[in-house]
């Protein structure tokens, strides 16, 4: 090792470690020494001259000397902290402008002219492709942190090292290209990786906290659940009633078209209670069918005293198919603004559901158990008259 640059490595610890502010964990001593091990690594590979490997050493050791200064254009007062420092160790003006110039070629997003510049570079970005690299980028977002200068989240701290890795940095010389680039392919992997295991965990912890920290979802669930089980239930009722209205229209048009036109005979007159008994519980569970499917009719307009006292329930059609349409859209605005007045109509709609479904399902029970009995009583009836009254007994 020159003389010049034993003094240098002297004269850069001694400034980093009592100058340098204690913020900086990544831009400090250790960085500094990485740096100078990846350059000596680099200039032994390509066999420089002394001169040039001398020029670069310098450099090295003091490209970032300038944050004990600034941390803004820290490269310009690096140059000046090491053109001082040379100029008075006697070093030649055109070493130094050299120094001076590769210091310089560390600044973010500058492209390297030279070999020099480019061994410099890639002995600066070095640690991309050691495995220690996500433990020194935690440091770096550290001290972005504690300086003030940026403040990341995990997220975006690991997006922007997936964006440099991607877009902005790739290694210049054939050795860091060879020994460096597949390690940082597999730190790249390793961001991405997690890149993606976070966003599957991060969905999934919203999922979870909104199932459960959401009450709605298993209310509406309920909702949901017994209004389809009460209209299921309706549409039984509704065929029920079919059934009966149309075997009791068959029933009686076949009385109307065989039976009753041979009652005009006296022969028949036997038959004729019997005809009677058995076409009244025909119309009778006609009757009770009907009944058991008509709907209400009801006023169907409400006010807007009725909305704003939520006295109505704007979910069931009766009570707004005379309303305009200006009018209903007011007032469901009104109503999913308010989220006990919704459940509220929501639960008066199954209420009321309920009450037309008891009111079907007693009277058809009451119409299937005519309906039954009609058709024992019509067959006793009809045997009775045949057993004692028939054509045989006159």
């Amino acid at each position: 090792m020159s003389e010049i640059i034993e003094k240098t490595k002297n004269y850069v610890v001694n400034l980093l470690n009592k100058q340098l502010n204690a913020n900086y964990l990544y831009h400090n001593l250790r960085h500094t020494e990485r740096v100078v091990k990846s350059t000596k690594e680099l200039i032994d590979v390509h066999g420089l001259i002394s001169k040039d490997s001398e020029a670069l050493l310098l450099a090295a050791w003091f490209h970032d000397t300038g944050y004990t200064v600034s941390a803004i254009e820290h490269e310009n007062e690096s140059c000046a902290i090491a053109s001082e420092f040379l100029e008075k160790n006697n070093l030649d003006k055109k070493t130094i402008e050299k120094v001076c110039a590769l210091i310089k070629a560390t600044k973010r997003h500058y492209e390297p002219t030279n070999q020099g510049e480019k061994i410099l570079r890639d002995a600066d970005c070095s640690h991309f492709g050691q495995k220690s690299y996500l433990e020194t980028a935690g440091e770096l977002k550290k001290e972005l942190t504690q300086l003030g200068l940026a403040s990341y989240s995990d997220n975006e701290w690991r997006d922007e090292n997936i964006k440099m890795f991607k877009k902005e940095h790739h290694f210049y010389t054939d050795y860091a290209k060879e020994h460096w680039q597949p390690m940082k392919e597999k730190n790249l992997k390793k961001l991405t990786q997690d890149s993606k295991e976070k966003k599957i965990a991060k969905k999934e912890a919203l999922k979870a906290k909104y199932k459960n920290e959401s009450p709605d979802r298993g209310i509406q669930t309920l909702f949901r659940v017994t209004l389809k089980n009460h209209i299921t239930l309706s549409n039984i009722a509704d065929t029920k009633a079919n059934i009966l209205l149309s075997v009791n229209a068959i029933i009686i048009s076949l009385a109307l078209s065989n039976l009753i036109p041979k009652l005009d005979n006296p022969s028949n007159k036997y038959l004729v209670y019997p005809t009677v008994i058995f076409i009244i519980f025909s119309v009778v569970s006609m009757v009770m069918a009907i009944l058991a499917t008509r709907p209400n009719v009801t006023s169907g307009e409400f006010t807007k005293e009725d909305v704003k006292n939520k006295k109505v329930n704007l979910l069931f059609f009766g009570n707004f198919h005379k309303m305009s349409l200006n009018d209903y859209q007011w007032a469901i605005q009104e109503l999913i603004k308010d989220k006990e007045y919704m459940y509220n109509s929501l639960t008066k709609d199954l209420y009321f559901l309920g009450l037309v479904l008891n009111r079907k399902y007693k009277i058809l029970r009451w119409t299937y158990t005519i309906f039954m009995i009609g058709m024992v009583v019509s067959v006793i009836a009809f045997g009775i008259a045949f057993k004692f009254f028939g054509p045989d007994r006159v």
